[in-house]
């Protein structure tokens, strides 16, 4: 499969046309960013560790009936996939209290939570990706409730699962963001999951094993992601 124009460029991905107008390659980049891109760096590797931690997670999803824009890995940093029209939301989910939300509500990180927490934020970084609900969601037309029923069911989803199977290998997953999209009328999953869109603590010492690293300055980052990659594919 061949790379033809380039369509986007964001953070962390390039996205290229194919011969079919059904696939996009998503190439996966090293460039690092924090707090809405306000911190930019570089993280030596994260392309290809991503680009293998988001493709083995959309495939053990697949297994268990979660729909992936996921078609098949072309190299170590490029993937082809199908090709969505992405809602405007980060879909996030939180089993413990940290990052934004510990700011937000006051509690100390790593606090556990009575229930899971389902949120959502407006994709746009100029506004800062402001918290909204479905009221918000139904009002600006950016998606039907049919829709987000399906979104917060799979989100639910996709929890259960990845946090089974990743305490399986010794790591917590505290937090992550999801983003879902739009093919042949289908809501289906997209984007990434990996050390960028997860907070991963190793179970048993606490250690954060993703990107809170590079947001933090605790350096280690390198290492950090590559543990997660040793974890999930020796």
């Amino acid at each position: 499969m061949k790379k033809l124009k380039q369509l986007y460029e964001g953070k962390a991905k390039k996205v290229f046309a194919t011969g079919d107008a059904n696939t996009v390659i998503v190439e996966y980049k090293d460039d690092a960013t924090a707090f809405n891109g306000l911190k930019k760096g570089t993280i030596s590797g994260k392309g290809v560790v991503n680009n293998k931690i988001s493709n083995h997670f959309f495939k053990l999803l697949e297994n268990e009936g979660i729909p992936t824009h996921y078609i098949e890995q072309l190299s170590d940093r490029e993937t082809a996939v199908k090709r969505v029209d992405i809602l405007p939301l980060e879909v996030i989910i939180r089993n413990r209290a940290a990052g934004s939300f510990s700011k937000r509500m006051g509690v100390p990180e790593g606090t556990p939570l009575h229930c899971v927490i389902l949120e959502y934020s407006y994709k746009d970084d100029e506004l800062g990706d402001p918290f909204i609900n479905t009221y918000y969601i139904r009002a600006l037309g950016l998606a039907n409730d049919e829709e987000m029923t399906k979104v917060a069911a799979y989100a639910f989803r996709i929890n259960e699962i990845l946090s089974s199977y990743l305490l399986s290998l010794g790591v917590e997953l505290i937090d992550f963001k999801l983003e879902f999209g739009r093919f042949q009328g289908e809501i289906i999953l997209a984007d990434e999951i990996s050390p960028d869109t997860c907070r991963l603590w190793d179970a048993k010492t606490g250690k954060k094993l993703d990107k809170d690293r590079f947001r933090q300055d605790l350096g280690g980052v390198e290492e950090a992601y590559q543990e997660i990659v040793k974890r999930l594919l020796s």
